[in-house]
């Protein structure tokens, strides 16, 4: 999967498919966004291949711990974010981004409990109103990747 920033200026590519693709509706992601939701496809940043310089912006969460987000120095655009629990092992890459968004739909909506009421769900999707236990929702391969993930990356 390939994708790219408003102005060109930073390219990307997914090397793997991603582990998990969120739609997060809670109001950081509203707000940061500027939307209804953020939809981040969750990826290893060693299959995230990026082509041209990013400019990193640490921003506040809800955590406490902050995130990274990596901008288009030029146009400004979100390409993806580290957030501070899988650190920068894991890229949290913006789907808008993505040159075929459509090839990526979100495998769940967390946070549903502050979406906004006009959105509207896609009911064969899992629906939860704040977060979930991966291991009830994300397939085995992507438990399995996350597992050698994490052995390859100790905290």
């Amino acid at each position: 999967m390939d994708g790219e920033c408003t102005c060109g200026a930073v390219t990307y590519r997914m090397t793997q498919s991603p582990l998990f693709t969120h739609c997060c509706h809670c109001t950081w992601c509203q707000r940061e966004t500027g939307s209804a939701f953020a939809l981040n496809a969750m990826i290893e940043t060693e299959y995230l291949q990026v082509y041209g310089a990013v400019e990193e912006i640490v921003t506040p969460s809800q955590s406490g711990k902050g995130q990274i987000i990596a901008r288009c120095p030029a146009c400004k655009v979100a390409i993806y974010s580290h957030y501070a629990g899988a650190g920068r092992s894991m890229a949290f890459v913006r789907v808008g981004t993505l040159r075929a968004p459509s090839t990526c739909p979100p495998d769940i909506h967390i946070y549903t409990s502050t979406k906004l009421p006009w959105v509207v769900l896609d009911t064969t999707v899992p629906i939860l109103p704040l977060s979930y236990d991966r291991k009830a929702y994300w397939p085995q391969s992507s438990l399995d990747r996350r597992l050698a993930l994490l052995a390859r990356h100790p905290k």
